[in-house]
């Protein structure tokens, strides 16, 4: 993990926290549940964490950490300068029950003092002069154009543009990470190619066999109705064989009934 990674996670945890941070609330002598002092306890701890970013950054030997700092440091600036301060001017102002003109002018000359701590927060850039009317109440930042870092006779040369070590070796891990990652997606990409075409594959295979499948569902049926025609005939057959049987198993009995009775006419005749 580099240093700049290591920088914007505290700066977004304390960022996350600083709201619920009652010392700072009541650092501003108002109550917790003023919308002014949540907000002042904010910006006052934003502006404490730029200061320590920027004596970080003064500290830092890399080039490529205190750009990102100075970066970050003027992101902050910025949505201090455009965002909370046009909402805290109108808070200072706003009267609140409970307070007194004294409070009042006291809250508007705390935000008063804001813009200039704010500017004065060093980010890597020449800041423009200020402007006569100092900060109105429009919320326009301050200042006018863009200047670039220079050297102290003003003079640029290829030795000032060279990396350093280090930005050279973030540089490649960069670019080796980079295409790690593009050998990763054409892997992936295979992959998906190959699921695709095993895919099609398997719908024209189903499509050959459902042809198959609907002339074995007609043969399953004729084959039912037959073997149902044939258990009726069998039961025919089976009760036309019944009855004959009895049959001739009564005239077999007739016979020998009449056999005993003519051997018993000729016994007793004798």
């Amino acid at each position: 993990m580099t240093v700049i990674d290591i920088l914007t996670r505290v700066d977004a945890i304390c960022q996350k926290y600083d709201k619920y941070d009652v010392e700072k609330l009541n650092g501003a002598n108002v109550a917790g549940e003023d919308p002014f002092a949540r907000l002042y306890g904010s910006v006052d701890a934003e502006i404490s964490q730029c200061e320590e970013k920027a004596e970080a950054a003064k500290q830092e030997k890399s080039r490529a950490a205190v750009v990102a700092i100075n970066a970050e440091i003027r992101r902050t600036k910025a949505k201090l300068i455009e965002e909370d301060m046009p909402k805290l001017m109108r808070l200072a102002v706003k009267k609140v029950k409970g307070l007194t003109k004294e409070e009042l002018t006291t809250r508007s000359e705390l935000v008063s003092a804001l813009p200039d701590r704010i500017q004065s927060i060093p980010d890597g850039s020449a800041t423009a002069a200020k402007s006569n009317g100092g900060w109105g109440a429009s919320g326009s930042r301050p200042g006018g154009g863009i200047k670039f870092d220079s050297t102290s006779d003003g003079k640029f040369d290829d030795e000032y543009f060279k990396g350093t070590e280090e930005s050279n070796k973030f540089r490649q891990e960069y670019e080796m990470r980079k295409m790690k990652q593009d050998a990763g997606l054409d892997a992936i990409g295979e992959g998906l190619e190959t699921l695709r075409n095993m895919a099609a594959d398997m719908n024209e295979e189903l499509d050959r066999q459902v042809p198959l499948m609907d002339e074995m569902d007609d043969k399953v049926d004729r084959a039912n109705a037959d073997l149902k025609n044939t258990n009726v005939r069998l039961k025919q057959t089976i009760l036309q064989m019944r009855s004959s049987r009895n049959f001739c198993i009564d005239i077999v009995l007739l016979c020998v009934i009449l056999g005993i009775a003519a051997y018993l006419y000729n016994v007793l005749k004798k």
